[in-house]
């Protein structure tokens, strides 16, 4: 491997769904000579594109799980990760942004800036990751690519800047001008690979002028240099340019914007050309790790393969052989035979097969400098591990990962099927942080927990295919919660006399609402309840969450304050304590006035202008508020809150209320009280299972 680290790029491809990600990444892999013929998504040959190598994708015409691909362009290496549009897999791309050093936003010509490109975008702000924006599907009929730089600056807050200016648009798409160079460029031959360089149309000379002047104007603001040469009105090298807006995109003072037509093949080569040039290389990008044992202390780490390893292993894959860790190495080189650290369990391992991946293809390799992002074999690890050189202590900061907010009960059909369902869910969970799963007595069920109907739907279909368990699913759940809404006191005695020493403790004090999941307070004074049991009462008060009193659903929003209690000398044990807290835990809670919470999800529905009505009227009947529509020309978006548990099968209702036309995106916003008819109905069933149970 190369060890010109200026020549590395590692990227990520991320957008709404449908803006042609997946597209784009297989015309990329085309043109760097990656593969040899093109496959579209939803192709007719029943291949489907190279990135979609799960089958489920290729028959859904959807990315899940995002894929790693390496090329090389220009002597260039980029590394390209394609992400999930979804949002139920939110987590594909927040841990494929977690490791990359550039983003592409891919933007479609006609939809704009839509729901989800807004969810990307600030999860690229959370990393601070520097971005080219590039507007696709130019030649579909409504492209407008002006409005879409408007939306960028409006509802992004970039700063985008046009690097090329589209030769007629919608099916009249000819070609694009290069502001920076001033030439006109047309894609020939029968994938467009054949570059034909022209002067500028005619009709086009006044808006490139004026094109110009905006970049200059912003790249100037980064460069003493730049401006200097436009006041002296010198000519401008595209080098010095470049330089300009390469440094004002690294800052994140602007975002260069490309345009084209993926699919029609048009813009990808300059595309790339923007990707070596403007993007950072891994030197470019400050990257910190946490010290474990001096206090989590910042550490800046150098993109140094002398240096010893830091690394950080972002996905896990279950493939054909084994284990397969995605990883991506800060500091340092990981090579054959070298002994790594897992810095959350102190394990030592020991390196076997290093690889490069290509979507589900590799090469074996010998090492992974500092700078890129490899795969190594037969490591057991979990995603979001740090590994660090023998002696090192360092942790890279863990992922922002979301709470699930909806679970479905499965239960396998048979014995062999039950076996390959516990394979699958150990599997699936250890990949994936935002699906969980447990086993409830109560009901003697597996419940699967996630973030959308969609994620649920996937891994259900996966354990069909991958795994052959055949599984039955209930209705989907939602995850309710319980909380009290006012300060109640409890003063609790726990006693019992058997035969020899009984069990003795008294707890009191109050309960009162609070902004966190959970705190304990210990304001006893005097020693009324003896300091060696003060943990006993928080571990008993900690046992009453999981399943409220009220419905069952776990508690979250308390403040519990003890100030007083007593002990008695012979009688008083930590089980006697935790038996007097939960007591203490149950009298208050009943005086305190629990209501029930239930996630809100912002839902937002894209519909042609003709169906607002009746979108609105669907979005209403489920208890939603309304907060806001917006006309984007033809389309309209509707912004909405609503309940989760009224979103079941919203999918289908929509369609056939729209011809088909609208789609809609929901992710979870937040917790909400039930409003009084609803909590009734809970309550009501609640008692009957209880019933049907006993």
């Amino acid at each position: 491997m190369e060890k010109n680290i200026q020549k590395v790029r590692n990227i990520g491809i991320s957008a709404h769904i449908d803006s042609g990600k997946t597209t784009l990444t297989e015309r990329i892999l085309y043109y760097t000579k990656r593969i040899h013929t093109i496959h579209d998504v939803k192709g007719k040959d029943g291949v489907g594109a190279t990135m979609d190598s799960m089958e489920l994708e290729r028959e859904r015409g959807i990315t899940i799980a995002s894929a790693a691909t390496f090329c090389e362009w220009q002597n260039h290496q980029i590394n390209i990760i394609d992400t999930p549009g979804h949002v139920d897999f939110t987590i594909e791309v927040e841990r494929s942004l977690r490791v990359l050093d550039g983003a592409i936003l891919v933007l479609c010509a006609v939809g704009g800036v839509q729901s989800q490109s807004i969810t990307v975008d600030q999860q690229m702000k959370r990393y601070n990751v520097p971005c080219l924006a590039f507007i696709n599907k130019c030649d579909r009929s409504g492209a407008n690519p002006t409005r879409v730089i408007q939306q960028l600056k409006e509802k992004l807050g970039h700063n985008p800047v046009p690097l090329q200016i589209p030769i007629g648009l919608e099916a009249n798409l000819e070609g694009l001008v290069d502001i920076v160079d001033m030439k006109a460029m047309y894609f020939d031959g029968d994938n467009g690979e054949n570059i034909r360089i022209e002067e500028i149309p005619a009709s086009l000379q006044d808006e490139a002028r004026n094109a110009r002047e905006l970049l200059l104007d912003v790249a100037s603001v980064v460069s003493d240099e730049l401006t200097e040469a436009i006041l002296e009105e010198r000519d401008i090298p595209s080098e010095l340019l470049l330089s300009a807006i390469r440094k004002a995109t690294l800052e994140r003072k602007m975002t260069p914007v490309f345009m084209g037509s993926a699919y029609r093949n048009k813009g990808v080569q300059p595309l790339l050309d923007g990707v070596t040039r403007l993007l950072p290389c891994p030197s470019d990008v400050e990257n910190q790790a946490l010290d474990t044992e001096n206090d989590e202390a910042v550490v800046t780490l150098a993109t140094d393969s002398e240096k010893p390893v830091v690394a950080f292993a972002f996905k896990l894959e279950d493939g054909q052989y084994g284990q397969l860790t995605y990883i991506r190495v800060y500091q340092g080189t990981i090579a054959k035979g070298s002994t790594i650290v897992n810095v959350r369990n102190g394990r030592k391992v020991k390196v076997g097969r290093v690889a490069r991946m290509h979507a589900d293809q590799m090469e074996d390799i010998e090492a992974i400098p500092a700078g890129h992002i490899g795969a190594l074999f037969g490591i057991d690890c979990a995603s979001g591990d740090t590994f660090v050189a023998p002696g090192l202590s360092l942790t890279m900061t863990s992922m922002f990962v979301p709470a699930p907010v909806i679970s479905l009960s499965i239960v396998p059909k048979d014995n062999k099927s039950q076996i390959n369902m516990s394979k699958a869910l150990n599997r699936f969970t250890k990949e994936d942080p935002t699906f969980k799963s447990h086993y409830n007595d109560e009901t003697n069920e597996t419940i699967i927990e996630g973030m959308g109907e969609l994620h649920l739907e996937v891994y259900v279909e996966r354990m069909k295919r991958e795994y052959n368990a055949e599984v039955t699913t209930g209705m989907p759940q939602v995850a309710y919660r319980e909380t009290i809404t006012r300060k109640a006191e409890f003063n609790y005695v726990h006693k019992k006399q058997t035969g020899g020493s009984g069990q003795y403790g008294r707890v009191a004090g109050y309960m009162e609402p609070a902004e966190e999941d959970f705190v304990f307070v210990n304001e006893v004074t005097g020693g009324a309840i003896p300091t060696q049991y003060i943990a006993a009462c928080e571990k008993g008060f900690r046992l009453c969450l999981p399943k409220g009193p009220k419905l069952g659903y776990p508690v979250t929003g308390v403040r519990v304050v003890i100030n007083d209690g007593a002990s008695h000398a012979v009688d008083s044990s930590d089980m006697a304590f935790q038996a007097a807290a939960r007591g203490a835990f149950l009298e208050g809670y009943a005086k305190a006035k629990a209501v029930i919470h239930e996630p809100i999800m912002k839902v937002v529905v894209e519909t042609p202008t003709e169906f607002q009505g009746s979108a609105m009227g669907l979005l209403n009947q489920r208890r939603g508020m309304i907060v806001g529509a917006q006309d984007e020309g033809v389309m309209c978006s509707i912004e909405a809150q609503v309940p989760l548990a009224e979103m079941f099968g919203f999918s289908t209702v929509l369609r056939s209320s729209t011809q088909g036309k609208a789609q809609f995106t929901m992710e979870f916003s937040t917790y909400k009280q039930v409003p009084q008819s609803v909590s009734e109905e809970l309550i009501k069933k609640v008692s009957e299972s209880k019933k049907h149970v006993a």
